[in-house]
């Protein structure tokens, strides 16, 4: 479903196709498998190539955040396409999530 690289302190995740109620489980055990690695300090959930997003794939993002929060790491998003961008613009959760336009924005990390 995912491929998990590893950068010094960085772990990225780029789901693919659906993020929904058929594999949310899946994507947020995937995602806290890497933000739980020791030395891992941010976790980045790349989305260039997620087609859509049901309120289950959003909620599975939400609460790998607020364990990254808890855990005193980071959860980011980016290389969000404009379709996907809409949904978290219209919760209100672009407010909540740091989005990146890219993985080169994690040079500047």
């Amino acid at each position: 479903m995912q491929a998990v690289l590893n950068y010094p302190k960085i772990a990225v995740i780029r789901p693919q196709g659906c993020l929904n109620a058929a594999n949310a489980l899946e994507f947020e055990r995937d995602m806290t498998t890497a933000l739980a690695q020791n030395g891992i300090s941010i976790l980045v959930v790349d989305l260039a190539a997620v087609e859509s997003l049901d309120s289950a794939g959003l909620m599975a993002l939400l609460s790998t955040h607020k364990l990254a929060l808890t855990l005193g790491r980071s959860c980011r998003l980016c290389a969000v396409a404009p379709t996907i961008r809409i949904i978290f613009e219209l919760t209100q959760l672009d407010r909540v999530f740091e989005i990146l336009d890219g993985e080169a924005e994690l040079a500047q990390t």
